[in-house]
């Protein structure tokens, strides 16, 4: 990315892609030379990558910056929608700052435009499409709002597990949808895909993976339900990477439950194999690869964002 890494470090970015662009849309910026001392500022920059000719170029940057906020680009329209976010310190996350605005960016004419607002701030949440045409729909998932201290002293988010819809037509108003999941049968929302089968007007397949287990979404009863588990365990405290992938889900992590931290605590030389676990939803069968990572330095994927780019 165009941006120096030795002055300053960008996180909490949101990437997605239309046709052979990679978008790399806000995030949470902060001065390395600092660093971890005083906050993020949250960012309106929208960077464009082109596969074809490697190269970068910077767009119109969104009305509001801000960082960890729902996304997602609008199949045959040339548009990106955003909704929520804020900035937040990589350490002290609750120290953040939420936002509720709204806006829709169009690629033939690199403009924003604001749309509704959430009903309420909302940071760090998911977003994506629902149905086709005049009927399609935004759904955004998740996140946080306000905060709370424990002890009265430190501060911790308080987790949605609601989730609301914005109709896109006739300029659209947002509707919210109840609780998808009980007082205590999680913390937070899990990293979520969509798996769309391509059939117009069709609910795609959502799922989440939240630990160790795959779940899918039900519509009709707002509700997450068990899919599968995941064969094959990393460490405790490692993670995995999530993305969707023609109709499959694969999930990433370090071969042998290697992460990043134990790469840089060994001062290894050899980058770590990819292993990676793809599950099938329709047929419910998993399959294996194993690959080796195409970057030079460890990848973390508590922090790697991640998006799929069909060339």
């Amino acid at each position: 990315m165009p941006c120096n890494p030795h002055v300053y470090g960008l996180s909490n970015f949101i990437s997605t892609s239309i046709g052979p662009h990679l978008y790399v849309l806000g995030g949470s910026l902060f001065d390395t030379r600092s660093f971890p001392i005083d906050r993020p500022c949250p960012s309106s920059a929208i960077f464009r990558f082109d596969v074809s000719t490697s190269s970068w170029d910077l767009l119109s940057p969104m009305l509001s910056p801000r960082g960890s906020f729902a996304c997602a680009p609008v199949p045959n329209s040339g548009q990106i929608l955003v909704a929520g976010g804020g900035s937040r310190h990589a350490m002290f996350g609750a120290a953040g700052s939420r936002m509720s605005s709204v806006e829709r960016y169009d690629v033939g004419r690199n403009e924003w435009a604001a749309l509704d607002g959430l009903p309420r701030f909302r940071a760090g949440c998911v977003g994506f499409l629902v149905g086709d045409g005049e009927e399609r729909e935004f759904w955004v998932m998740g996140g946080y709002g306000e905060s709370r201290t424990v002890s009265g002293v430190f501060p911790v988010d308080e987790y949605y597990r609601d989730g609301v819809i914005l109709e896109l037509k006739n300029g659209g108003k947002w509707r919210e949808i109840g609780d998808m999941w009980e007082e205590g049968e999680r913390r937070k929302l899990g990293n979520v895909v969509v798996v769309d089968d391509g059939e117009d007007g069709e609910m795609p397949a959502i799922f989440m993976l939240d630990g160790s287990y795959i779940f899918r979404y039900d519509l009709t009863l707002n509700r997450w339900q068990k899919e599968s588990s995941i064969p094959r365990k990393t460490h405790t405290d490692s993670s995995y990477g999530f993305v969707a992938l023609d109709g499959e889900l694969h999930v990433m992590s370090f071969l042998n439950g290697i992460d990043s931290t134990e790469i840089r605590r060994t001062r290894q030389k050899r980058v770590a194999s990819l292993f990676i676990q793809i599950y099938h939803p329709t047929k419910r069968t998993w399959r294996y690869l194993t690959t080796k990572s195409p970057f030079q330095s460890p990848l973390d994927f508590k922090t790697a964002v991640m998006c799929t780019i069909r060339l």
